[in-house]
């Protein structure tokens, strides 16, 4: 059976270009909201491969979408790595110790912590519809560093940014631990069923030029590399949010197969400036969904138009936010389905 999704991303155009969202899986789901409740917790729902898998095929169920994407978190692979990993109700989650205060060789690694994980992608590769393209992901070494070093999100990344600027050897330590436990936890995906795999890197957007191609294009090129060697065939999307004009550089150099871009990027300007062949995802305003209306269908046409051209994966330029209507989602499909 075709996967659009899984043809666009090795290249074809498709007449109607397939549509997933970043966090279809999530908040503004009702459904979703019921089993987190019953489960508990974020960090509960995410370790238990039942209701893991279960919230990965709620979006599928309920509006067909082309790509299921994986129900769990970047921060795996830093709990993976030995840090302790919490979700504190109303606060972000929080890493234990934060490496900015504790070197990376203090922690005691525990590679089972993936194996719930990879029996969710068991259960949904097993449930999925034959025409839906099961989507894996993974954190890019830079911004799970970012969570590693400060313990914690932050709005401008400060403390990890001084602190690859202070000490470069031992933070690019911290980013080779990375991208090498990455690698291993997106081929264990591929192998428990993921047919495809994006790399999010959603702070990329923090760093000047020569530290973005240093902690972000560098690394993300390595486990392009690796993965290609150990799964080949597999499309790599690489999704480096806030890269603006060097997302040209990011597409040649990193080896990626396609490309996701936020919703800052100008998609004609995209359109012209990256790889002609180069399969395209993005890139919506979350807010222009949560507007709805003629905002809605004025910002997807402008999109549809300006990649009409050439591979594209429609979907929003970041993550569905909770407040999101039910009804401006099942628009925004029937507009791009035609």
């Amino acid at each position: 059976m075709t996967k659009p999704l899984l043809a666009t991303l090795r290249g074809e155009r498709q007449a109607v270009p397939p549509l997933w969202l970043m966090r279809q899986a999530g908040r503004y789901l009702p459904e979703y909201r019921a089993l987190r409740a019953d489960k508990g917790g974020f960090l509960a729902l995410a370790m238990d491969p039942q209701s893991a898998a279960e919230v990965t095929l709620q979006p599928i169920r309920r509006f067909g979408f082309d790509g299921a994407i994986l129900f769990s978190d970047i921060l795996i692979v830093p709990w993976a790595l030995g840090q302790d990993l919490s979700f504190g109700i109303g606060e972000g989650p929080r890493l234990e110790p934060p490496l900015v205060d504790a070197a990376l060789a203090s922690l005691a690694r525990v590679p089972a912590r993936l194996d719930p994980v990879y029996a969710t992608c068991a259960r949904v590769s097993a449930s999925l519809p034959g025409e839906t393209t099961f989507l894996g992901f993974a954190g890019s070494p830079w911004t799970v560093a970012t969570y590693m070093v400060a313990g914690r999100g932050s709005k401008d990344q400060g403390e990890t940014r001084r602190s690859a600027y202070r000490d470069p050897a031992a933070f690019a330590e911290i980013i080779d631990a990375i991208a090498v436990m990455t690698i291993d936890y997106l081929a264990g995906q591929i192998a428990a069923g993921v047919e495809a795999v994006q790399l999010f890197d959603s702070w990329a957007g923090s760093l000047s030029p020569a530290q973005f191609e240093r902690w972000v294009v560098a690394p993300n090129a390595a486990i392009v590399a690796g993965l290609r060697a150990r799964c080949p065939g597999v499309p790599i999307i690489g999704f480096p949010k806030g890269a603006g004009g060097k997302l040209p550089a990011y597409a040649r150099e990193t080896g990626v197969d396609a490309l996701g871009v936020d919703e800052t990027v100008d998609p004609e300007w995209a359109h012209a400036n990256l790889p002609a062949d180069m399969p395209v995802q993005g890139n919506l305003d979350p807010l222009a969904l949560i507007a709805g209306g003629e905002t809605l269908r004025s910002a997807t046409a402008r999109i549809l138009a300006a990649f009409a051209d050439r591979p594209h994966v429609f979907n929003l330029g970041h993550g569905i936010l909770p407040d999101t209507p039910i009804a401006h989602v099942e628009a925004l499909i029937a507009q791009v389905r035609g």
